[in-house]
Formats: C-alpha cells, sequence, structure tokens
C-alpha cells in the first residue's frame, strides 16, 4: 500500500491521472470491444433476428453492470475516503460488505430472470422470430453467469480503489480477449451460434473473477482488500454509504436499460432490421461512453483520497487534467464514428437495410459524445467525495426520464430517425445541468485553498 500512497500523495499529478486512467480505459474499452464481439460474430450468420434478440436482451445484460457499479463504485468510494481518513477498519469492512452483497443480489437476479422470462422477453420487445433466441442467450449469460459477470466488474471497481489500476485492467482486458476468442469457436466452430455467443461471454467473466479472487487473496497481508466474510457488516454506514455513493452509476444503467426497452419496442413497430440497426449503433457508441466513463472512474480512487485528506489543491489538478484528456479522446471518437459510419456498420453485418438504419443511427447518436465526457466526470468528482443527491440527478436525466418522452415525440414528429435523435438531445440537457451544478461545488473547493 505504501506505494500506492505516493501515487496518491506526491506522484506529479499529470502522471498520476495517466497511470490510473490509462489502464481504466483500456480495460472499459475491452469491455466494450468483446460486448461488440458478440454482435459482430452473431452477425456473421446472417441472420438480422439473431442480432436483434442478441440487442433485446442487452438492456437485461446492463442491468448487471449496474448492479456491480452499485457495489463496485460505491465500495470503492467509500474505501479510498476511507484510506485519506487513515481507517483502515472500515475500508476492509466495506470491501467484504461490497462483495458479499453484489454476489448474493447477483444470483438472486439470475434465478429471477429466469424464472420470468415468460414475462420479461415479451415486454423487453421480444417477438415470435426472436423469442427462442433470447430465450437461449439469457440462461447463459445471464443466469447462469450473473455471479461472475457482476463480480468481474465489481471487483475490479474495488482493486482499483486502492491503486492498483493495472492489476484491475489486466483482469477486465483478459476477460475480453478471452470472450473474443470464445466467441468464433462457440458461435461457428461448435455451430451453437447466439447460445455460443453467450456460453462466451458467461465464461470470460468467470474467468477474470477467479484472477481477481487471487490477486486479493495473494495480496492479503498487504492490502484492506479482502474477501473474508467475517469483515462483513452492516453496522458503521456502510450499506448507506456503499449504495447512496453507487446508486448514481446503476441508476444509470438501469435507467439506460428502460431506456434502451422502449428504443426497441419503438423500432420493432418499424422492423426487425431497424432494431438490429439501433443495436449496433449502440454498441459502437460505446466506445466513446467507455472512454468517458474509464477517464471518470480511474481517478476516483485519487479525488477520494486527496478530498478526504484535505488535499483540495492536488485533488482540483486531478480533476482538471482528466477533463482535459477526456474531452480531447471524445471529440477525436465522435469525429471517427461520424466519418466511418457506414463501413463500420457494414462490419457488423452485410445485410443492406440494417446498414442502411445502423449508419444513420450512429451518425445521429455519436455527435454528444463531449457532452457525455462532460457529465461524466462532474458525477465521478461528485461520487468520490461521498456526495448524493447531485449524482442521482443527473444521471436520472443521462437516462429514462427525459430521453424516453423525447423518443415518443420525436417518433411522432419525424418518424424513426426520430427515435434516435432523443439520445443526444437528452445528453446536451444533462451536460447543461452538470455545468450548473459544478461551479458552485468548484467554487467552494477554491475558497478552502
Amino acid at each position: 500500500m505504501e506505494n500506492n500512497k505516493d501515487l496518491f500523495e506526491n506522484t506529479p499529478i499529470n502522471k498520476a491521472v495517466i497511470s490510473l486512467v490509462v489502464p481504466t480505459v483500456i480495460s472499459q474499452l475491452i469491455t466494450v470491444v468483446y460486448n461488440m464481439a458478440d454482435t459482430f460474430f452473431i452477425g456473421q450468420i446472417g441472420d438480422p433476428n439473431q442480432v436483434a434478440a442478441a440487442s433485446l436482451c442487452m438492456p437485461l445484460f446492463v442491468l448487471l453492470t449496474g448492479m456491480a457499479n452499485l457495489f463496485g463504485i460505491g465500495g470503492s468510494s467509500l474505501i479510498s475516503r476511507s484510506l485519506g481518513a487513515g481507517n483502515n477498519a472500515k475500508a476492509k469492512r466495506a470491501c467484504a460488505f461490497s462483495v458479499w452483497t453484489a454476489g448474493a443480489a447477483a444470483v438472486l437476479y439470475g434465478v429471477i430472470v429466469f424464472l420470468l422470462k415468460g414475462a420479461i422477453l415479451p415486454a423487453v420487445g421480444a417477438n415470435a422470430d426472436t423469442y427462442e433466441f433470447c430465450s437461449q442467450y439469457i440462461f447463459w449469460a445471464i443466469t447462469i453467469g450473473a455471479a461472475p459477470t457482476v463480480l468481474n466488474a465489481a471487483l475490479a471497481h474495488l482493486v482499483r480503489s486502492e491503486g492498483y489500476a493495472k492489476q484491475a485492467s489486466f483482469g477486465m482486458t483478459m476477460g475480453g480477449i478471452l470472450n473474443i476468442i470464445l466467441d468464433p469457436i462457440f458461435i461457428s466452430v461448435f455451430r451453437l451460434e447466439i447460445t455460443g455467443a453467450a456460453i462466451a461471454t458467461m465464461l470470460s467473466n468467470l474467468t477474470a473473477t477467479i484472477y481477481f479472487i487471487v490477486l486479493i487473496i495473494k495480496k492479503r497481508n498487504s492490502t484492506v482488500l479482502t474477501l473474508n466474510p467475517a469483515h462483513y457488516t452492516l453496522g458503521m454506514k456502510i450499506p448507506f454509504e456503499v449504495l447512496m455513493v453507487g446508486l448514481p452509476s446503476s441508476i444509470m444503467n438501469i435507467m439506460g436499460v428502460f431506456s434502451n426497452i422502449c428504443m426497441n419496442r419503438l423500432m420493432v413497430s418499424y422492423c426487425n432490421e431497424a432494431v438490429a440497426g439501433i443495436g449496433i449503433a449502440k454498441k459502437v457508441d460505446m466506445l466513446t461512453y467507455a472512454i468517458a466513463t474509464g477517464m471518470s472512474q480511474g481517478v476516483i480512487p485519487l479525488i477520494g483520497y486527496n478530498y478526504s485528506a484535505k488535499n483540495f489543491k492536488r485533488m482540483m489538478s486531478a480533476v482538471k487534467t482528466t477533463f482535459a484528456y477526456s474531452l480531447i479522446v471524445a471529440l477525436a471518437g465522435t469525429a471517427f464514428l461520424l466519418l466511418c459510419a457506414g463501413p463500420v456498420v457494414k462490419a457488423f453485418i452485410n445485410d443492406p437495410l440494417t446498414v442502411e438504419y445502423g449508419s444513420t443511427f450512429q451518425r445521429i447518436i455519436c455527435v454528444t459524445g463531449p457532452c457525455i465526457s462532460v457529465t461524466m466526470i462532474v458525477i465521478t468528482l461528485f461520487q468520490s467525495v461521498g456526495r448524493k443527491v447531485a449524482p442521482l440527478i443527473l444521471s436520472l436525466l443521462r437516462k429514462g426520464s427525459l430521453d424516453v418522452p423525447l423518443m415518443f415525440l420525436m417518433n411522432h414528429l419525424i418518424g424513426v430517425n426520430g427515435i434516435a435523435w432523443a439520445t443526444p438531445m437528452a445528453d446536451v440537457t444533462a451536460m447543461l445541468t452538470a455545468i450548473c451544478v459544478f461551479i458552485p461545488f468548484w467554487k467552494s473547493l477554491k475558497k478552502e485553498l
């Protein structure tokens, strides 16, 4: 822990930010790539119904990410703040609470999805052409794979909280690369098609989870990270701190699920090719979101530690540096996606109508990549220092509360393309609100210098 303490307290801020952010961004990008790999290899089958089924199942899978963020980001923030305040015992208990509660919640979710799939799948937009494909996918990726999927991501956040960004990145990257390797084997070689994609996802997340478990066990004598249930507690306000700080990120995922379900149900009223097209476009656009997320989540330990240690100058420098890097990369990513929409979508599936829909949707939803970057930095800043209300409001504005009404309105006004336009409209609103709540907080920090 001593080397990581030096990273938090003394390492030049540019170097500290880069050392934390770069591995986190890489792991986020790998995660996106392996999610895209499912769609890519399923698309090579040439069946739009299977691509549509994967898109329809994605909201249910994203809920697992929301669960991981709830316990992972909430736990990570509390661990970092506890370390900054010199309270190692609380940090250890926060870790145990986050790990065991996340695992139990994931298992429960997987069982519920399996038992209620007859009602859930039609609700997310599955029809006669896609229901069986959806059923096969959720059994392996969610019912069997819920616990490893949640623990993989949650443990990465917790490992990162103590400054082990490279180890966290390695675990998630290893899982992502393994998924990319297994996808064509299970989908094409074993001829399992969409079922093979789900099995590959489950196995890759399981492997990454095992890596993190071994890592924590090996470092148990030199870290506050622990898997020992003896440290589990519902006291010390730990559940409240973890859940309330992690809630905004979880809400963003949950409301994103609600948003995607509404979008898919509107799209399916046109055709399955439109559903497949928006599914591909949103997965490609996740590259921009992954960079913004990686940039912001990577500095949670640095910001939280220095905030609790009352080193506000170093904390503010970390925020400004991260913001500058994030904005530059987001602008470059948006430019790339605008210019290369057609070829990128066509790489997933060579179906003319799906490519037409997908390339149009991609150009629409990628235009506000820089806005997402700004909003995510502000949300993460407030999470890092333990604020609850502001991140929650911003998360709700980004997904679910504003974009859904806009989908119905824009669909009514201009048709299928209007559904896609709802996303950037909501992102601009969230960014403007983020700036408004950020400025007073920033001014209050300056007064402490």
